[in-house]
């Protein structure tokens, strides 16, 4: 696994891993923004404490593993947008931690996410974080789960975010409620 020292994370402070999306895109997760960890490995949800692709590998989202601490290869990126997969985040820039953006800065990745929704038309955006979604959207009382208004022509889920930081959820209740967006977009039967 890859090592940096806090000085070397420091240095990708502000900025920015590229979004990973491919031409059958059936459902988009979508993160708040890079930790510095993903923008020294320039891939999406890479901190060793993230249990993203764990829980992906446990619902049945893919059906390998991918250890993304040290950030993905190309065969990786290819699997990953082969099973209809994509990534992005609300806010593009890395922080040591999501709480450090503002509302006007999520506001705005909230209108950047519609375009991107409205132009790349997947079945289903799944939003990684129910505060950060309710900020970005003016929606305060949102709860996780299925949203009952359609997003850009696309089904909206808020699901529980991976981080490590995160104590309420396991691998195996992240692995259930990304299943759930899964099914809707045609990933899982």
């Amino acid at each position: 696994m890859a090592r940096f020292t806090r000085a070397q994370l420091e240095s990708f402070r502000d900025a920015v891993v590229p979004d990973l999306l491919g031409p059958d895109l059936r459902l988009l997760f979508v993160g708040i923004n890079p930790g510095l960890w993903t923008a020294a490995t320039q891939t999406h949800f890479a901190h060793p404490a993230n249990r993203f692709y764990p829980a992906l590998l446990q619902a049945g989202v893919i059906d390998r593993p991918i250890d993304a601490a040290d950030g993905m290869d190309e065969a990786d990126r290819d699997y990953f947008r082969s099973r209809g997969l994509g990534i992005t985040n609300l806010a593009p820039r890395a922080t040591a931690r999501a709480d450090e953006l503002g509302a006007e800065e999520l506001r705005a990745g909230g209108e950047r996410l519609v375009a991107l929704v409205t132009e790349r038309a997947p079945h289903v955006v799944a939003v990684a974080g129910i505060t950060a979604y309710r900020r970005a959207f003016g929606v305060p009382k949102a709860a996780l789960g299925r949203q009952p208004e359609p997003f850009g022509g696309a089904v909206l889920w808020v699901v529980p975010n991976p981080s490590g930081l995160n104590a309420h959820h396991t691998v195996t209740s992240l692995a259930a409620a990304y299943a759930e967006p899964a099914r809707a977009a045609g990933v899982l039967d």
